[in-house]
């Protein structure tokens, strides 16, 4: 049995991964601002990326409007806003949740857990992040920049229950790497502290990482790494140099 997916938005990120999905036969809605939705209903939804391009030329979508007056319930949400942007998406896609729902946030960071089960229930909410460089151009079309597009997810307690295998099962066969592990809030962290190394590092120093290790700044980086792992180490999550 297929599952409903809605995807929030069709920027960089859910344009992206709905793409890959709504392209491999899947049942994926996008919910939009009006003026991303009318931008799409003229042009499609188009990725150009090395692993192949494509285009959905009338993908399935929804405004935050739309679904308040006629509520539609989904099997699977992906959530992939900005962290400041966070309140105002669960205020839109709230009505598409049920008990049954299964939401998976692709933000970074980890207090965004605590934020979903606040406003929903606490089983509506897996763990999931992704590694993509991509962004949308002028023209609204999605550019995939480098050569990895992951899709992370998982129970948050560790179980490969039934909701993530067949969430996994949508993804076969797509043109992206869909990975369900039972090690979500680990991965989570890890990719946590790789991001507070390197914006840490290039914010305050003002160069890029390259820079900073050919100026002799290799013990400031590898202070930052201690000091991150460090925090990771404190909430339960130790580094495994895997």
């Amino acid at each position: 049995m297929s599952i409903r997916i809605l995807v929030i938005g069709a920027g960089a990120l859910g344009g992206y991964f709905g793409a890959r999905l709504a392209d491999n036969g899947a049942d994926v809605t996008f919910l939009l601002r009006p003026k991303r939705a009318k931008q799409i209903a003229d042009s499609g939804l188009v990725v150009h990326s090395p692993f192949g391009d494509t285009r959905i030329r009338t993908p399935q979508t929804v405004t935050s409007d739309s679904l308040r007056r006629l509520p539609a319930h989904y099997d699977v949400v992906l959530v992939g806003c900005k962290a400041y942007d966070l309140e105002d998406t669960m205020d839109a896609f709230e009505p598409a949740v049920s008990d049954a729902t299964v939401i998976v946030p692709l933000l970074n960071g980890i207090a965004h857990l605590s934020r979903l089960k606040e406003r929903f229930a606490p089983s509506n909410v897996l763990g999931g992040f992704c590694l993509i460089s991509a962004a949308l151009d002028e023209s609204g079309q999605v550019r995939h920049l480098n050569d990895t597009h992951q899709l992370v997810f998982g129970e948050l307690d560790g179980t490969m229950s039934t909701r993530v295998s067949r969430l996994k099962e949508a993804f076969g066969g797509a043109r992206c790497e869909a990975i369900a592990t039972d090690q979500i809030i680990r991965r989570m962290w890890e990719k946590w502290v790789q991001i507070a190394i390197a914006a840490g590092m290039t914010t305050l120093m003002r160069g890029s990482i390259g820079v900073i290790v050919s100026s002799g700044g290799t013990s400031f980086a590898q202070a930052l790494f201690n000091e991150c792992a460090a925090v990771a180490s404190k909430a339960g999550y130790p580094l495994t140099g895997r």
